[in-house]
C-alpha cells in the first residue's frame, strides 16, 4: 500500500481535520473501546457520570497496560461490575490507577504520596453527533478550525434517521478516495450515470461537486430514473455529505478515517426526508429510507470494489476530459502541511472548473 510520502502530499503523515471514529451506539455499553486510528492505540468510552464520549490514548503511563483491551479477569473489572469506568473515569485493569477526563491520574489506591505530575495520558477533543463520535486530529496539536459535522435535519421529525453502514477497512491511501471528487469520467462506467450538467468547485476546506442525470443504480421499482441532482462537498478531508433531489430529498454522507498510513475505514450512511410526504416520520417511511439507503451503499460499493484491487494512481495519466484531479490533489495538501501554507495551496487551486466537453452544472 502507498503511503503519504509516496503521494508527495506534504509534511504529516495524517491530515488535520474531523474524523469519524465510532457510532454512538458503539458506545453504548459500560464496557470501554479499543480502537485504533491514526496508527495509535486509543481508548474511547461514554463517561457513566455525563454520558459524553472521552478519548485517550491506550496505555497507562505507569506500566504501559493497554486501558481499554478486553478484560473480563482483573477484580478492578469484577468489582466494577464488569467495566473499569468509574464515572468520566477509567481505571487500569493492571493497577488500577484512575484518569479522569482530562487524563489526569486522580488516584492511586495503594500508594498514600502525592501523584506524580507526570502520570497523565494524553485526551482528544470529541464531540457527539448524527449518531457518530467525531475526533479532531491535528498534527500541529491546534484547536479545531471548523465546527465538527452536524446537520439541521438530524432532529427534524420529518426525517428518517440513518444508521451506519460500516463498510471496514480499505487498503488503500485517502488521497485515492479523495480523488473520487473531481472524477467526471468514472460516473458513467462504474455508476450508469448519464450526465447532463457537471462542475467542481473548490474553496477554502471545502470540495465541491455538482451534477445532475439518470442513474442505473439509484433507481424506483420501476428500474427507472429520474434526474437526479447531487451537490457533493467534502468538510475538510474525510468528511463527505452530498444533497441529494430528484427521487427521495435525502443527504448521503461518507465517512473515511486514516487507520494506518495507506490504510483507512469507511462508513457510508443517508438520511431520507419522509419518502411519503409525513411531517412525522411512520415505519413505512423508515422502511422506504432503509431501500434507498441499499441502494445508495450499492453505489458506493461501486467505486469500493475498484478502489479494493487497483494499484496506487501516483502519477496520474490524466487528460482534460477526466475532470481537474490536480486541482484536486492541490487542495487536500492543505491538510497535510502547516497551517500557515494554506493560503499557498488555496491560491493554486480555488475556483469553479469543468471538465472539457462537459456542460457546467451552474447555467
Amino acid at each position: 500500500m502507498a503511503t503519504t510520502a509516496d503521494y508527495k502530499i506534504g509534511e504529516y503523515t495524517f491530515p488535520r481535520g474531523w474524523f469519524m471514529i465510532a457510532t454512538s451506539e458503539d458506545i453504548n455499553t459500560h464496557k470501554p473501546l479499543a480502537i485504533r486510528f491514526f496508527g495509535q492505540e486509543l481508548a474511547l468510552y461514554r463517561g457513566r457520570a455525563t454520558g459524553k464520549p472521552v478519548l485517550m490514548d491506550a496505555y497507562c503511563p505507569h506500566m504501559k497496560t493497554h486501558l481499554a483491551a478486553p478484560n473480563d479477569t482483573s477484580y478492578v473489572i469484577i468489582d466494577g461490575g464488569g467495566t473499569n469506568i468509574e464515572g468520566d473515569s477509567i481505571r487500569c485493569p493492571y493497577h488500577a490507577w484512575r484518569f479522569n477526563d482530562k487524563g489526569e491520574c486522580d488516584d492511586i489506591p495503594y500508594h498514600s504520596g502525592p501523584i506524580p505530575k507526570k502520570a497523565c495520558v494524553r485526551t482528544w477533543t470529541v464531540k457527539e453527533s448524527l449518531g457518530a463520535i467525531w475526533v479532531w486530529h491535528d498534527p500541529e496539536n491546534g484547536k479545531p478550525d471548523w465546527d465538527h459535522p452536524s446537520l439541521p435535519e438530524w432532529d427534524d421529525k420529518a426525517w428518517v434517521q440513518w444508521k451506519y453502514d460500516d463498510l471496514g477497512e480499505l487498503e488503500q491511501h485517502p488521497q485515492e478516495v479523495i480523488d473520487n471528487i473531481c472524477d467526471y469520467g468514472h460516473l458513467s462506467p462504474i455508476h450508469g450515470s448519464t450526465v447532463q450538467r457537471y462542475e467542481n468547485e473548490f474553496s477554502g476546506i471545502y470540495a465541491t461537486q455538482r451534477q445532475c442525470g439518470p442513474h442505473r443504480t439509484l433507481v424506483g421499482e420501476d428500474g427507472a430514473s429520474p434526474v437526479l441532482h447531487t451537490n457533493t462537498v467534502y468538510h475538510g478531508p474525510g468528511v463527505l455529505i452530498s444533497h441529494l433531489t430528484g427521487f427521495y430529498e435525502s443527504i448521503l454522507m461518507i465517512n473515511h478515517t486514516p487507520v494506518e498510513d495507506g490504510k483507512i475505514r469507511v462508513w457510508h450512511a443517508l438520511l431520507v426526508k419522509s419518502p411519503n410526504g409525513n411531517e412525522e416520520v411512520t415505519v413505512e417511511d423508515g422502511i422506504a429510507a432503509a431501500q434507498f439507503q441499499h441502494a445508495s451503499k450499492l453505489a458506493f460499493m461501486q467505486d469500493f470494489e475498484v478502489w479494493t484491487n487497483k494499484a496506487p494512481c501516483l502519477n496520474g495519466m490524466f487528460i482534460p476530459s477526466d475532470g481537474p484531479f490536480m486541482k484536486a490533489r492541490i487542495w487536500y495538501k492543505q491538510f497535510y502541511n502547516p497551517r500557515s501554507m494554506t493560503q499557498e495551496f488555496l491560491e493554486r487551486c480555488e475556483g469553479v472548473y469543468v471538465p472539457s466537453g462537459a456542460e457546467p452544472y451552474t447555467l
